[in-house]
């Protein structure tokens, strides 16, 4: 969590405000209109995070460690992006553009000269976000990017805990992934969907293991809430795996689009080799958006 005295930014529509801290471009409140509160109250008992952005890589590397061309390279959980300040580029009322760049510090970690944009804009409802990944170097560069965001476990519209579901755009019955043995790190097993149809009736309980992981996903949209009630549609197009995750209790569940995930149990292979890794290639650029609507159906 950043320092008390650190500056947040603040955009807004008459619908929808949020706050973003520089530290890791983290989305750090999302309200409506009435100021109730649809993120996480971070709460330490549980878990102070609220929006983290996972880059260079999503999910945690064997041994905290990596391997690039025969070379072992340090890697904490879900990368650097969360603890590195970012840099603001452009803002208005509504629109807030930051940006981190490769330094001396993540080249140590991470050879590669990067650039990541993170672009939040509130348009009525429904706050946009988009991080833009460009290579900036003369070698192909590998990578991965996730968002976590923390949505509120109840919303504040009225029901209970058991009463809110996750439907997704379409039916879901792949099966799924969760964290295996090795902790942090993907079973190499698959189990069953939990999801009936196209709805996820989320309990607690349910998390206990840690996140519940679709790597066979259909969907890119879902709502999240009691229906009838007023719900989060979220959108995530370009990234096609997804996590939910929270520390049984709290209140708050991760919605997590990933473009990439963490180690297999027992990988020791090379990063070019790893599930779900990305190649940029020198001068190229690539997005992933997630839009989070405030929607009454």
């Amino acid at each position: 969590m950043s320092p008390p005295d650190i500056h947040r930014f603040s955009i807004a529509s008459p619908a929808l405000s949020a706050s973003i801290d520089p530290l890791g471009a983290e989305l750090w409140s999302l309200a409506d209109a009435q100021g109730r509160a649809l993120m996480t109250d971070a709460d330490p008992r549980w878990w102070t995070g609220h929006a983290p952005l996972l880059f260079p890589f999503v999910g945690r590397s064997r041994g905290d460690a990596y391997r690039l061309d025969g070379r072992d390279y340090p890697m904490p959980q879900h990368g650097f992006a969360r603890r590195k300040p970012f840099a603001l580029v452009e803002q208005d009322d509504a629109r807030l553009l930051l940006r981190l760049e490769a330094d001396e510090e993540t080249r140590a970690a991470y050879p590669f000269d990067f650039r990541l944009d993170m672009d939040f804009a509130i348009d009525g409802a429904t706050l946009r976000m988009a991080a833009t990944v460009t290579n900036r170097g003369e070698a192909a560069m590998p990578f991965a990017f996730g968002y976590h965001p923390a949505f509120a476990w109840p919303l504040p519209y009225g029901g209970a805990v058991e009463d809110h579901r996750v439907i997704f755009a379409q039916a879901e019955p792949a099966p799924i992934r969760k964290v295996g043995a090795e902790p942090g790190l993907i079973a190499r097993e698959t189990f069953p969907s939990p999801v009936e149809g196209d709805t996820l009736a989320p309990s607690h309980a349910m998390f206990a293991g840690d996140a519940l992981i679709w790597d066979d996903l259909a969907s890119r949209s879902l709502l999240w809430g009691v229906p009838g009630q007023p719900r989060l549609k979220i959108d995530f197009p370009d990234t096609p795996w997804l996590g939910l995750w929270q520390k049984p209790g709290a209140h708050y569940l991760c919605v997590e689009p990933w473009a990439g995930m963490a180690d297999p149990v027992g990988f020791t292979g090379d990063i070019w080799d790893k599930p779900g890794i990305m190649t940029l290639l020198p001068g190229d650029s690539r997005s992933f958006r997630m839009d989070v609507g405030l929607v009454d159906v």
